[in-house]
C-alpha cells in the first residue's frame, strides 16, 4: 500500500490511499475534527465513484471496526491472548455524562474500573500526559484509555457518556 500526504491550508490534511490492488481512496482530515473519504473509479483513479462524510465520533468507531477493536479476525486472537485483551481507546466525554467537571480520582477510573488514564486532550487541544487523579475532566475533552474491553466499555457507559436523565 501507498500513501501520500498533504496540507490543505485553512482545511486540513489530504491523505491518498493507493491499495495493492489498485484502488485509490483519498481522506480528508478537517481540522474541525470531520473527514471526508472518497473513492474512486477503478480504472480512472481522478473519477470520484462515492464519498461519505463522518464526524469525529462515526470516524473513531469505523476505525475500531477497521482496525479490529470491534471485531478481530481469528488471526488475531493470538495477539490479543498475548496482550491479555489489553485495549486503547480515545473517548470524547459527551454533554452531560457524569464525568463533565469531575477529576480522575473522583470517577474512580483506576479502583473501579482498572482503567488507567493515559492522556487527557482538552477541547482547546492542549494535552495532559499521564494526568494525576487531581486532574479535572470537561465536555469536549478526549480521554486516551487502556485497560480491559469489557471495564473499558462499563467505563464508558456509566460515565463518559450522557445520563439518561439528561436525554
Amino acid at each position: 500500500m501507498k500513501m501520500r500526504e498533504s496540507e490543505l491550508p485553512g482545511i486540513g490534511k489530504k491523505i491518498e490511499i493507493f491499495t495493492r490492488s489498485a484502488d485509490k481512496i483519498t481522506i480528508i482530515l478537517h481540522e474541525d475534527g470531520t473527514r471526508e473519504l472518497y473513492h474512486f473509479h477503478e480504472n480512472d483513479d481522478e473519477e470520484c465513484v462515492s464519498n461519505v462524510r463522518f464526524d469525529d465520533d462515526e470516524a473513531r468507531q469505523i476505525s475500531a471496526i477497521l482496525g479490529g477493536m470491534a471485531y478481530k479476525p481469528k488471526a488475531l486472537e493470538s495477539v490479543e491472548a498475548a496482550l491479555d485483551k489489553l485495549m486503547i481507546e480515545w473517548f470524547k466525554i459527551e454533554s452531560g455524562s457524569l464525568a463533565d467537571q469531575e477529576t480522575i480520582g473522583a470517577l474512580g477510573i483506576g479502583e473501579h474500573y482498572h482503567v488507567t488514564v493515559i492522556a487527557v486532550v482538552k477541547k482547546d487541544r492542549g494535552k495532559i500526559l499521564n494526568p494525576g487523579s487531581e486532574t479535572v475532566i470537561s465536555e469536549g475533552d478526549t480521554l486516551v484509555i487502556s485497560g480491559e474491553r469489557n471495564e473499558l466499555t462499563r467505563l464508558m457507559k456509566e460515565k463518559l457518556t450522557a445520563s439518561e436523565r439528561d436525554v
